[in-house]
């Protein structure tokens, strides 16, 4: 048999969730599709991730995007699962952003999901089996004070999975929708957003990526659609 693919979008510094989610499928047998903006930083986890291929992609292009994606059927072969992890955010107060944030935000969190299940739906009907794993945040189910150009856009993005999930599970799809309630220990969030916090405070994207792992291969007897984690001592 041949050797599956998995393709991740939003594949981002080395220790950050898309880097350690494509890690994690490699080390578990997959070949790996890894797209995102940075060709310089993905060559690098290319060289360091056995199994990994570099596509440099903006998911926010739509036609790059499909054409990405032919690219990876063509020279890796069609994926089993799919892991879509770009992400677009701004913060700050309603009347102050600007309203092309709102459909910028979108393109990425949400309508890149359309293109992607869209583009690999029919080679996994056709197999009878695969995966499409969104990783989302608390976002998704409830809007905030200065994040509604993002909560929005990640509720519909949960919403659409959950639509494609109860079409073609039933067809051997099996979609799944991550809530992921924490501040995530990245070189990009943690200086910023909590720079004081003990380690204990963050999710680990070593973590996340395990969980996501496991949640593509539950056997289909009994399968997740919302998987929502959370650190330990996280209030909710």
């Amino acid at each position: 048999m041949s050797v599956p693919v998995c393709l991740v979008t939003g594949v981002g510094p080395d220790t950050g969730t898309g880097a350690e989610i494509a890690r994690r499928f490699a080390s578990g047998g997959y070949r790996v599709a890894m797209l995102a903006r940075d060709a310089v930083r993905l060559s690098v986890l290319e060289k360091s991730i056995p199994g990994s291929r570099a596509f440099p992609c903006d998911v926010s292009d739509l036609d790059l995007l499909v054409s990405t994606i032919d690219q990876v059927n063509s020279e890796m072969g069609a994926p089993q699962v799919v892991v879509h992890n770009a992400l677009r955010s701004v913060r700050g107060s309603f009347l102050e952003l600007d309203p092309a944030d709102l459909e910028k935000n979108f393109r990425v969190n949400t309508t890149a999901l359309a293109y992607l299940a869209r583009a690999t739906i029919p080679a996994m009907l056709k197999a009878g089996h695969g995966a499409i794993m969104v990783t989302g945040n608390t976002s998704a189910t409830r809007g905030k004070a200065h994040w509604g150009y993002f909560a929005s856009t990640k509720a519909a993005q949960r919403i659409l999975a959950e639509s494609i999930a109860r079409e073609y599970g039933p067809q051997g799809i099996h979609v799944a929708y991550f809530i992921i309630d924490a501040s995530i220990d990245t070189p990009r969030t943690r200086p910023i957003l909590a720079p004081d916090k003990p380690d204990d405070f963050f999710a680990k994207p070593t973590a996340i990526a395990e969980e996501v792992f496991r949640v593509a291969h539950q056997d289909r007897s009994a399968w997740s659609f919302r998987v929502e984690l959370r650190p330990f001592g996280e209030v909710w």
